[in-house]
């Protein structure tokens, strides 16, 4: 049912609102974004302040976010068109036929940091909500990055696939997603390297390329594998360096490896390498500047309207100024 001019007019004052409240929330000088960083001087103690800080946040944001999610789900369209005016980070993976998706079928986004308050911030869960459309079944597409460290010292974001129910002949990612899915299922069932699913998800990959892949392969990252026990481990022996560093003691630390083809080859079947990156582009950009987005938007659709208006008049005056015709005698 369409929105009436005056309810649309308040909602669009809520969001402008709620906007403002969040800009206070955030305006402290170190962004979440700034957790991932490994340059910055004194680092094992700024990392700790940082994480707390994001801690902090997602805190205060929660009730505001929840507020949000009630007002955008009355707007028609606002999702899609946040997507619209994505920044480059997020929209240079979206496809023609992805952005047909997005925009006739997405009805909600959400992202929760779904290991708080006890876990690491930095874990994040990105949430697509989805109307009836041609392409899958799914209704809900929801992709979990769990924030981990090895025994090498190497942190960052790991995933696990998720599948889509592709309606027929509709697969955007040409059958790789389901392959990667099936590679997933073979390694936990652990029949090795040699499967059949990998064989033809890498000849697949050799053959077309990943130039241009559909959005919707983000859903098959899986990252480096990294167990619970280790990343437990892991953090145990970080924790007792950075307290050793507190109390002024030296503390050996591990030379950097220069060789990395072992990370090279768990990332080899990757579908979509770049997947943390614009998942965290999603979480830290998008998500809290949603509001931001779809303002954009409209102030586009009014400026087209504008220009729309203008060519008409500029018509309309050419064709009275034009001089009409004398009849012959």
């Amino acid at each position: 049912m369409p929105l009436g001019t005056c309810r649309y007019s308040i909602l669009l004052s809520a969001l402008i609102c709620f906007l403002q409240q969040a800009e206070k929330i955030f305006s402290y000088p170190i962004s979440p974004a700034q957790t991932s960083y490994s340059s910055v001087p004194d680092f094992h103690q700024t990392l700790p302040q940082a994480l707390l800080l994001v801690r902090q946040q997602a805190k205060l944001t929660k009730d505001l976010y929840a507020k949000r999610a009630k007002v955008v789900s009355e707007i028609p369209n606002f999702w899609p068109l946040v997507f619209e005016q994505a920044p480059p980070d997020i929209d240079e993976y979206v496809q023609p036929t992805d952005s047909a998706v997005l925009l006739s079928s997405l009805v909600n986004l959400s992202v929760e940091r779904f290991e708080l308050p006890n876990g690491d911030p930095r874990s994040i869960s990105i949430k697509f909500e989805f109307s009836e459309n041609e392409y899958f079944e799914n209704k809900v597409l929801e992709k979990k990055f769990w924030w981990r460290r090895n025994k090498d010292g190497w942190a960052g974001l790991v995933s696990e696939p998720v599948k889509i129910n592709w309606k027929a002949d509709k697969d955007l990612t040409s059958g790789m997603l389901d392959l990667v899915y099936q590679v997933w299922e073979d390694d936990k069932a652990g029949k090795g390297d040699d499967t059949e699913a990998k064989k033809k998800l890498k000849s697949q990959m050799e053959s077309t390329g990943l130039d241009g892949v559909s959005f919707f392969a983000w859903f098959g990252f899986r990252g480096l594998s990294i167990s619970e026990e280790e990343n437990q481990a892991a953090l145990k022996e970080e924790q007792e360096k950075r307290k050793a560093r507190k109390e002024g003691k030296e503390v050996e630390e591990e030379p950097e490896e220069e060789d990395e083809d072992d990370d090279d080859d768990e990332y080899e079947m990757e579908i979509f390498p770049t997947a943390d990156d614009l998942a965290v582009c999603i979480a830290e950009d998008l998500w809290p500047g949603a509001i931001k987005y779809f303002l954009a938007a409209q102030e586009q659709d009014a400026l087209s309207d504008i220009n729309f208006e203008s060519d008409e008049e500029m018509d309309d005056e050419e064709d009275d100024a034009q001089p009409s015709k004398k009849r012959k005698a």
